[in-house]
Parts: structure tokens; sequence; C-alpha cells
């Protein structure tokens, strides 16, 4: 194996690390701020992040909820979010997700629904969309607040998320679609909620210049890294050390507890990120995202019905691929042996449990699904014929059932 294709190719390119080291010495973050959020939303109701679990913690803290009320979750989430609600003193709640969409059903929201439901944050995963419809009606019959979770599912502008939302989170971290190394926009369509967001966030310290130079530097080794020659030759080098290093090359935000976690979160956007951010909106790259898709569709395509995972969610648009496989470590070494890297854990997120006293909530099928999955490389810089390399490799790779009884 002289060349190895990774299993998520980073939306950047040389030209944008070289215009992030260029805009290190932008000052007045919060200048840059409102320039970003006005460039979001002329409307007013943008809020420029550090991150998407910063937005998150803004918002529980401007919510003020009572001790012991109860956060929803799409089950499948990332392992910080419930970490964040459980620090506010709240009680995180998984809902169920079918198969099919990765998506929360209506039933499962409703099965969940107690006196202490307040908030419910649904996410969408690896590039589908979550139909909020019904969920929505369900949360304004109930009086609950929907946050959707768009960091895997932007579509650059000007998507600003689902107006049924509260609302909407969006991502621009170092695996995210149009990266700025960091930084989230949240759009907050309560505007007496997004007044006590800022203002709480205007008394967190600014990221400090160097770290954001140090994700430059971390990034440009990573995309130096992830080249199909030298990555072949990691993997070979570090045998079953490889999948940790890789994921580990990409994780922010390291914390032993939660109010590690928390700490590490208070703080503002660097003006050199905000600016990179901005440069990233007005220069989206709607090309690249439209060939992303299609490459997406294509492959799924060739597959078995219920191999791809989320496959018949909403307009997908394959921020990564996932497949499902009774044999997952058989389908991550045939792949691998056609020059394709696939692995278990290409993206943070995980099946959350039950609360404590609850297992009638526990989330089977999301558990399920979860435990068989494998992601795939289906990005469109891949060379002609890997697609239908790859689909051998799938082939006979399904589960029988992915439906928890």
């Amino acid at each position: 194996m002289n060349r190895l294709y990774a299993r998520h190719r980073l939306d950047t390119r040389p030209s944008h690390l070289a215009r992030a080291v260029a805009l290190l010495g932008a000052t007045d973050p919060e200048r840059v701020a409102r320039t970003v959020e006005a460039r979001w939303s002329p409307d007013g109701d943008a809020l420029a992040c550090f991150s998407v679990r910063s937005g998150f913690h803004l918002l529980l803290t401007a919510l003020d909820l009572p001790h012991g009320s109860e956060v929803l979750f799409s089950a499948v989430t990332h392992p910080d979010m419930p970490r964040i609600a459980e620090h506010h003193g709240l009680v995180a709640v998984p809902v169920d997700l079918e198969p099919e969409t990765l998506s929360p059903s209506p039933n499962a929201l409703l099965r969940c629904l107690s006196p202490q439901s307040r908030v419910f944050v649904v996410a969408h995963l690896f590039g589908g969309h979550v139909d909020l419809r019904a969920l929505a009606d369900i949360c304004a019959r109930a009086g609950i607040v929907l946050v959707e979770d768009c960091a895997q599912a932007y579509d650059g502008p000007p998507d600003t998320g689902d107006p049924r939302a509260a609302v909407s989170m969006f991502s621009f971290g170092i695996l995210k679609t149009s990266t700025a190394l960091g930084g989230a926009i949240l759009t907050v369509r309560d505007r007496s909620l997004l007044a006590r967001m800022r203002e709480r966030q205007r008394a967190w310290p600014v990221q400090r210049r160097r770290a954001h130079a140090r994700r430059i530097a971390q990034t440009a080794a990573f995309v130096a890294l992830t080249r199909p020659q030298a990555y072949a030759t990691i993997a070979r080098r570090m045998g079953a050390r490889f999948d940790h290093l890789v994921n580990s090359s990409v994780r922010a935000f390291p914390a032993s507890s939660a109010a590690d976690l928390v700490r590490r979160l208070e703080q503002r956007p660097s003006a050199p990120l905000l600016t990179l951010l901005l440069h990233r909106l007005e220069t989206f790259d709607h090309a690249r995202l439209a060939a992303r898709a299609a490459s997406g569709v294509r492959l799924a395509a060739m597959l078995p019905p219920g191999l791809h995972a989320g496959g018949l969610a909403l307009d997908h648009s394959h921020w990564l691929f996932p497949v499902v496989s009774d044999r997952p470590d058989e389908l991550i070494a045939g792949a691998r042996a056609a020059g394709l890297d696939a692995a278990r854990s290409a993206s943070s997120v995980k099946a959350i449990p039950a609360p404590a006293g609850r297992p009638e909530l526990e989330p089977r099928s999301a558990q399920l699904v979860m435990s068989r999955l494998v992601f795939v490389p289906a990005y469109p810089e891949l060379p002609p014929g890997a697609l239908d390399a790859l689909a051998r490799v799938l082939q006979g790779h399904g589960v029988d059932e992915l439906v928890a009884r």
C-alpha cells in the first residue's frame, strides 16, 4: 500500500492557511465580531462564539433553568453537550433515532417528555438534515425551547438555520465545512435571550492569539501528513496506534472534568479567528460542497439498501459517509487494502445513555447503529475509480436488523 486516502478531507487549502497566517495581526475582536454577525444575519440575530459548545454554555446560562430541569438531546451527539447540561444542574435525556434517517422520531420525543422537559437539542448528523416540522410542533405545544445543532450540516450562505428553531448553532472547527480552524455562529431568534447571552459573553476573556497560531500550525501539519503517500507511511508505522493518532490530532478541548471543560469554553473568539471566519463566509466554495454531495450520492447509489447509515435523511451534503456492518474490522481492513482509509471514529459523536432511574429511555436503536458504524471516504478529491473500488469492498457488509427491539 503506497497510497492511503484519508477517511476525511479537511475543507481547507494552502491558500486558506496562508491567509490565516496573514491575519494573525488582526485587532479589535468586538468590531470584527459585529462585522461577522452582520454578514451572517442583517436581521441582527447572530452571535459569534468561540465554539458551539461555548455558545451552548452561554445559552444554558442565559436560560437559567431550575435545577433538575431536563434537556433532551438527539441520542447521538457530542458527549460534551450533555456534560455541559449536567454542569448546569440539568438532566440530559436522549431521544432515540430512526436508523434510516438518524433523526429523532416524533414518537420517541413524546415518550421522553415529562413536566421537567425544558430544552430539546436536535443534532443534524454527518451532513444529513432532520425534518423539524413535527418535532417543532411538539416543542411548541409543550413549551420546550427547540435548539438545532448544525455543526455537521452547514450548507453555506445564506443558510442560517431553520426558522422553526429558537436557536441554530453552526461550527467552523477544524473538521467542519468551510473551516476557520475554530469559531461558531449562533442564530438566536429571541432578542431578549440573545441580549442576555451577549452580555454574559462580554465578561469572558478573548482567546489568546498564540493559541490560534498553534491551531494554524497544527492544521498545516495535519494537511501535510494526510497526503496519500505520507498517510500510508504513517499507517504502516503506527499500526494499532494509528486511529488514536489521527483522532487526537484534531480533538479540541480535552478536559478531565465538566468544570474544566466549561472553564476552557469560557472565552471569546480572537480577532484573527473572526477575520478568517469572515473570509470563509465571503468566499464560501459552493462548487466544492455540491461536488461533495454528488460524490456521496454516487457512492450511496452503488450500495445495497440500508448499508448507508442515515441515507434517507433530508438534503444530504455528505460531510461524512457512515456505513453499518456486522464485521466492521473486516470492512476497515478491506478498505485500507484498497488504499482507502476507514475508521470507526472519524467523528466525536456518541450515543448518550438514559438518565439514572429511567432505563425505558435507553436509546437502543442509536446504540445499535453506533456499535456497527464505520466511516469511509467519499469526498470528491478521491482518484478516479476509488468509489467503485470502495463499493466492491462494502458489498456484503450490511446488517440484518438495525431497529432495537
